[in-house]
């Protein structure tokens, strides 16, 4: 039996003290994409920061996962649940792929392989995301899977001098079964051109 963290084109696994590399990287392209405005840090402070996640506890359902290529091995993205609340069965969760690792299908591929687990597993019943309005890729991404528009939080976030709205997305346990057949992942891969992300 292959791993259920196993897909066509990644695997996710846990962050690794060597993954430092890559995920600062990858914190520069969200900077660059106006996703992401922070002072500068140091290369050690990446690596303190990710060592630590290396080897956290698992916080009940809040966890980051490295994303890997399938076919190389190479970190090519993180995503992780960062907020869930299991009483009204609902969680969040961040995604970021590789400014030279998008549109390969690898972002889809994470996140259905994330809500199989999320849904069927953990038995929550929602997913909500949170999208920067210029960020149309991740908005196309997220469409596609068969998230909703739910709601627009106008001018909600101050970044790179000036405010910007966040779409609020959400898709349904029920929902996700109809649009994706367990065996997706491994028998009908999605079509990576049409990959936003």
């Amino acid at each position: 039996m292959t791993s259920f963290w196993v897909g066509k084109r990644i695997r996710l696994r846990g962050i690794e003290p060597d993954d430092w590399t890559a995920l600062m990287r990858f914190a520069e392209d969200e900077e660059r994409l106006g996703d992401l405005l922070n002072p500068p840090r140091s290369a050690e402070s990446h690596r303190a920061r990710v060592k630590e996640q290396a080897v956290a506890k698992a916080d009940g359902d809040c966890f980051q996962l490295a994303i890997e290529a399938a076919d190389t091995g190479k970190v090519v993205g993180s995503l992780g649940s960062y907020h869930a609340d299991a009483r009204s069965g609902w969680f969040e969760y961040g995604i970021t792929i590789g400014a030279g690792f998008r549109r390969k299908g690898y972002a889809a591929e994470a996140v259905l392989l994330l809500l199989r687990y999320m849904f069927a597993e953990r038995r929550f019943h929602k997913c909500q995301v949170r999208i920067f309005a210029h960020n149309e890729a991740s908005l196309a991404l997220h469409r596609r899977l068969g998230f909703v528009e739910e709601g627009r939080l106008r001018d909600h976030v101050f970044m790179a001098g000036r405010h910007h709205d966040l779409v609020l997305m959400g898709l349904i346990a029920d929902e996700f079964a109809q649009l994706h057949p367990a065996g997706e992942l491994r028998g009908r891969p999605l079509d990576p051109v049409s990959n936003a992300t």
